[in-house]
């Protein structure tokens, strides 16, 4: 039965709909894959005993023929800064290591009601502010690819498990590219949707304007099977919207024509490795051949509006922190210690200024993106480095020589990562598509068709089998 730890969530979901496969069964195989590859340090929290008395109960409600969804019986992982009721959060961090939240977060409930089985809590680089998940309280994750190498972060944990077979999916969050890098490094699919689509209630803050909480999976499809039950208006996220923006769509594409794509070449390709270069242009012909129309485009005051997402983040991050700083400074690790007396230093007028500029920034994106679907580059410019070579003082820009994930944060726009082919290093690359406000849908779609006119894509969907050397 371990084919099935490899299937999509529909495939999955069907088997369990049709009685090839128990909620219970399934639930214990992918325990039992856990265990097996515990090496690569994908969780902090496995939640054995609570994860099968939920499928116990999900598998009753399926011999009485009560179905939730899609997701009834399929196991998935929550990253470590989001709560979960009765089963310790940490936060990834030691100030947190023995707190039992008394509620879910809203993201965790809507997947409960669905009938998701929450298998465990992933590792995460520490309260999410970092690009590697080398985590010094509970240690480093290891890319499934390269054990040697890192994952990406922060949600590193969430793209090992999912990649691995060790959960279907995985909640994530995104403040600077922390869903969409590992995913990307880890070969997977990472979706951060319009900023206020899925609720942030629950989940350990950041930076309030800058965060976003979405899905992780191994396909396109999984990843809009799984936004559909997260999305939706919450009254207590001041920042959820009043907007019904659909995810799933019974409409797929087999082509890409009449698409137009956005290519802001000064940007996208900076700093980007020979390798990984020839990866996005191989994958960029793909989407000619299906169609799509991919043009030069201006992001006029870009460099301004990235340094502004620097600002923002880390003097938000340091106003989250500070109760907790006098106290539990020295528990801290090393670069977050190092994030913080960058974030002490930024004035009131600094911060002010930095949303201005994006405010405008949005402003003019828009503009620049009218008559276009979304933009398209490289979600990682790098390949992951070795675990431990990175200084702290370095740990504070990885994200953005790592990868062209912050764009989409300071714009609040959703953005997709999908795998796109692998170095000669056979590393993982993930193209990215950037689409406009509550534009999520398209973007999928978009995603999905280019997904599926992967050759070794269709392989791994039809066999159900890891491509992960063994």
């Amino acid at each position: 039965m371990n084919e099935f730890l490899f299937e999509t969530i529909e495939n999955a979901g069907n088997a369990i709909k049709t009685k090839r496969i128990s909620p219970v069964e399934l639930t214990q195989l992918t325990l039992n894959q856990i265990h097996e590859h515990e090496r690569v340090n994908a969780y902090i929290t496995v939640m054995e005993e609570e994860a099968l008395a939920q499928a116990k109960q999900l598998e009753a409600e399926l011999v009485a023929n009560q179905v939730r969804g899609p997701l009834h019986g399929i196991p998935i992982a929550v990253k470590d800064i989001f709560q979960t009721k009765g089963v310790k959060t940490t936060g990834g961090s030691k100030i947190f290591e023995d707190w039992i939240p008394d509620e879910d977060a809203a993201a965790v409930q809507k997947l409960r009601k669905a009938g998701a089985v929450i298998i465990g809590k992933a590792n995460l680089h520490e309260f999410a502010m970092g690009a590697t998940t080398e985590n010094p309280h509970y240690g480093s994750t290891k890319n499934p690819w390269n054990e040697a190498r890192i994952p990406g972060g922060s949600s590193g944990g969430s793209a090992v498990a999912t990649a691995m077979g060790m959960a279907f999916g995985a909640v994530g969050s995104d403040t600077a590219g922390s869903i969409r890098l590992p995913a990307a490094m880890c070969g997977t699919v990472g979706f951060k949707p319009t900023y206020g689509v899925v609720s942030r209630r629950g989940c350990l803050p950041f930076s309030w304007s800058l965060d976003h909480a979405g899905p992780m999976t191994r396909t396109v499809q999984d990843a809009a099977i799984m936004l559909e039950v997260m999305k939706g208006h919450d009254a207590k996220d001041p920042a959820s919207v009043k907007r019904n923006v659909p995810a799933l769509s019974d409409v797929t594409l087999n082509d890409l024509k009449g698409v137009k794509l956005g290519f802001y070449v000064p940007y996208m390709f900076a700093g980007i490795d020979v390798d990984v270069k020839r990866v996005i242009e191989e994958a960029f012909r793909q989407m000619e051949i299906l169609g799509a129309e991919i043009v030069p485009i201006d992001l006029p005051g870009i460099d301004e509006a990235l340094n502004a997402l620097k600002t923002i983040a880390q003097s938000e991050v340091v106003s989250v922190h500070e109760p907790l700083l006098n106290k539990y400074g020295h528990l801290y690790g090393d670069d977050l210690k190092y994030r913080f007396e960058f974030g002490s230093d930024i004035t009131a007028t600094a911060y002010l200024r930095a949303q201005r500029r994006r405010d405008q920034f949005v402003r003019d994106t828009m503009k620049q993106m009218m008559g276009i679907d979304a933009l398209v580059g490289p979600t990682n410019v790098q390949p992951p480095f070795e675990i431990g070579t990175m200084v702290p003082e370095m740990a504070i820009s990885n994200m953005f020589t790592l990868g062209k994930t912050p764009l989409a944060n300071i714009l609040g726009f959703p953005a997709l990562s999908v795998a796109c082919g692998f170095t000669l290093e056979n590393l993982p690359v993930g193209l990215q598509l950037i689409g406009k406000p509550f534009t999520d849908q398209r973007i999928l779609q978009i995603g999905d068709c280019y997904e599926k006119s992967m050759p070794w894509v269709k392989a791994l969907i039809k066999h159900g089998t890891s491509p992960f050397p063994s």
